[in-house]
């Protein structure tokens, strides 16, 4: 609400964090806490949120008034990022979408060689950032909830500079595990389907779970990077009914008749059949890629790849290049389709969109032109954040 640049408030408050980590947490603890399931006190601990919350800024604000004598130096991101984000409730009697954006992952979690803290198991100078959609169902919990501590889990794997691909996967099985606690605990019935992506040098990761999806624009043409978990994919049935589950058809494939995804964060009434397992990828990035478009089955089911292609070179022609509103036409065009879920576009910029219009207007000049308008898909956005209720 100050105007703080996002390098800034990420690199404070895992300042902030790390002194607070420092003290004796047990004056926190909650006690004579209620759990179900055999091991849950073992595995999780309760604080009391309001007097840590206190703690925090307190901390937080020491923090801001040893900086304000000395502020350290604060390395930003290196290469070429862009974003628009734009979501809206839509139709739908509640926003139950939730998206989460950090280029500045690596100050947020103390992984960059510059920030002078108490240092992590391990620190390099690798560019690292982290972008998410989280479709909830049921409910806006498990959203919430995934939206709040995905990330930190990622952020705290022990693999998260050796291997990012298995902590991203690994992290929505953990956030899996928190959130049925917290969902036993409160009686949740909600869950999320959720998409990620963590660029990490010249290499891309992603995981998922559900029917959110992310795509890759390379060249003017889109990368397929994932297939969708739904009930009626062949591996997905046989899994469920393998568990004694089924798939039925009521208005589309549902697990028990009821979930139109096979996998999901939460869902604790559907478990196992609805799986907290994620699947996950790495692909090579080698500078030629366009822009990553991540967004909900709002989205994906009323807008096709070549749709997403035409829309945002038409954007980019009108604006000059200048994409800034790219996401909420895309949300427009998926609404004007007949959309009437909630729908999220996210779309990462990974090279300048007006050297992208510049080479998709070269192109046009091609004989190849017609051949390349059919076969491409997807989009170019910028950096604003706007969000419709």
């Amino acid at each position: 609400s100050r105007g703080v640049s996002p390098l800034l408030a990420a690199s404070l408050i895992h300042a902030a964090v790390d002194e607070v980590l420092q003290t004796d947490l047990t004056e926190f603890k909650l006690q004579n806490v209620e759990t179900e399931g055999e091991g849950d006190e073992e595995r999780f601990t309760l604080l009391d949120e309001e007097s840590l919350q206190r703690c925090f800024f307190n901390k937080l604000r020491d923090v801001c008034c040893e900086w304000q004598k000395q502020l350290p130096s604060l390395r930003p991101l290196t290469r070429f990022l862009l974003v628009s984000i734009h979501a809206i409730r839509n139709a739908r009697r509640k926003m139950e979408d939730r998206h989460v954006l950090l280029p500045e992952f690596n100050q947020l979690f103390g992984l960059s060689e510059c920030l002078p803290l108490s240092p992590p198991p391990q620190k390099d100078d690798v560019d690292r950032a982290y972008f998410a959609v989280f479709d909830g169902h049921g409910g806006v919990d498990a959203a919430n909830y995934s939206a709040t501590h995905l990330h930190v889990n990622v952020g705290l794997h022990e693999e998260i500079i050796k291997n990012p691909a298995e902590a991203l996967k690994c992290s929505f099985q953990k956030t899996d595990e928190m959130f049925l606690f917290k969902a036993k605990r409160e009686k949740l019935r909600s869950g999320t389907t959720g998409v990620s992506a963590l660029i990490v040098g010249n290499k891309l990761h992603i995981a998922w779970l559900g029917d959110s999806q992310v795509m890759l624009v390379q060249q003017g043409k889109a990368v397929t990077l994932m297939e969708p978990h739904k009930p009626e994919r062949e591996d997905e049935r046989a899994r469920i009914e393998t568990l004694g589950g089924c798939v039925t058809y009521m208005d589309c494939w549902r697990v028990n008749g009821t979930l139109a995804v096979s996998r999901a964060i939460g869902d604790i009434c559907q478990k196992p059949y609805v799986s907290g397992d994620a699947d996950a990828d790495s692909f090579e990035l080698t500078g030629s890629e366009d822009y990553l478009l991540l967004a909900c089955d709002g989205f994906f089911d009323a807008i096709k790849p070549h749709e997403v292609v035409d829309l945002v070179l038409d954007h980019l022609m009108q604006t000059k290049g200048v994409g800034l509103k790219a996401a909420e036409r895309l949300v427009a065009a998926a609404k004007e389709n007949g959309s009437s879920d909630n729908i999220t576009v996210l779309v990462v910029f990974l090279r300048d969109p007006q050297d992208i219009l510049a080479d998709c207007l070269n192109d046009s000049k091609s004989p190849r032109a017609d051949d390349d308008a059919q076969s491409s898909p997807f989009n170019f956005l910028s950096c604003e954040a706007a969000a419709t209720q």
